[in-house]
């Protein structure tokens, strides 16, 4: 097939199209490189069937893309807007879904939407089901709660594309997928934030007390979730939780990356306020139910996460002896 990929030089974008190119498909790449860097791209050249578009995906369309794919797979968005840029992250996720969208719908292409789990915000009751947990968002004066009101936004516009439309679509809710390509901030997750840290012989921040829990997902295990999603036409018109159900403290995360690099971890802890500079509601736990994934797509997680932190510890250490 010929498929569609925005945010193509990021994390998961480029992780995603080495999948799909190994499975013998074309692809056209998309990206700003805002976040993305080239380098992630570099080595999908040589199979003669990557293209790559430098460009803004809220402003392309038709006579920039043009429209013969067979899926459209939109991954390009902002993140929590942890230090501010809310209205970027508003603007982006509508006005870069609405324009793929219908891209998607003139092409007559299917369209896989990467969510998140952020979208299930601050609900108590574990683990989440894409069915029966309601979105428990908190107040509107916490700029981080933007990125999961633009996604539950561009849910429910998907579908209404699907219903109005008639446009075959799918939606991924993404949880706490890290590795290779990753970005080396924030943007990337705890654990690139560690990884780097420990590099450089400097403390491990950790917000709050570091009891919060995550379930963090090898992005191998993302990659190939996201790609049965794709392909299977099962998939329709589904919403699925893609990730780990192990789940893990940052406290702990923190010292089993300082564990894996062989690091005695200076650890400090800090208010958010000390980075956001205003109110920050975080999720202190968060967990998928993955049993739908499971039913419809085979879909499960496979990768420990000594294992997977392994790997994105060599890798790192490899970008930077390179």
């Amino acid at each position: 097939m010929r498929m569609l990929v925005t945010g193509a030089a990021g994390f998961l974008g480029s992780n995603l199209i080495k999948r799909l190119l190994a499975e013998g498909h074309e692809v056209v790449g998309v990206d700003d490189l805002s976040m993305g860097r080239r380098v992630n791209i570099a080595p999908f050249f040589e199979s003669g069937r990557f293209r790559f578009i430098e460009g803004d995906v809220t402003k392309l369309g038709p006579p920039e893309l043009g429209l013969d794919f067979d899926r459209v797979v939109h991954l390009a968005a902002k993140k929590i807007p942890r230090y501010g840029g809310v209205l970027d992250t508003l603007h982006t996720n509508y006005n870069g879904t609405l324009a793929m969208l219908e891209l998607a719908r003139v092409a007559g292409a299917k369209f896989v939407f990467a969510s998140t789990s952020d979208i299930y915000g601050r609900n108590p009751n574990l683990p989440f089901s894409e069915e029966e947990t309601d979105s428990v968002i908190g107040s509107s004066r916490s700029a981080r709660w933007a990125y999961a009101i633009s996604k539950l936004f561009d849910e429910h516009m998907v579908l209404g594309y699907q219903d109005e439309h008639e446009l075959d679509v799918t939606i991924l809710r993404y949880f706490g997928s890290y590795g290779p390509n990753q970005h080396p901030s924030w943007w990337g997750g705890p654990q690139s934030v560690f990884i780097d840290a420990l590099l450089e012989d400097e403390p491990l921040t950790i917000h709050g007390d570091g009891k919060q829990t995550r379930t963090f997902t090898y992005v191998d295990d993302t990659v190939d979730g996201t790609y049965r999603a794709i392909v299977d036409d099962a998939a329709n018109g589904e919403i699925f939780n893609i990730g780990s159900t192990f789940e893990t403290t940052i406290l702990d995360l923190a010292l089993l990356v300082a564990e894996l690099m062989g690091k005695e971890p200076e650890l400090e802890f800090v208010p958010y306020e000390s980075f956001t500079g205003k109110l920050y509601q975080d999720v202190m736990r968060r967990v998928p139910d993955v049993s739908h994934a499971a039913e419809v797509l085979g879909f499960k997680a496979t990768t420990d996460l000594r294992e997977g932190l392994t790997r994105t510890i060599e890798w790192r250490r490899s970008r930077l002896d390179g």
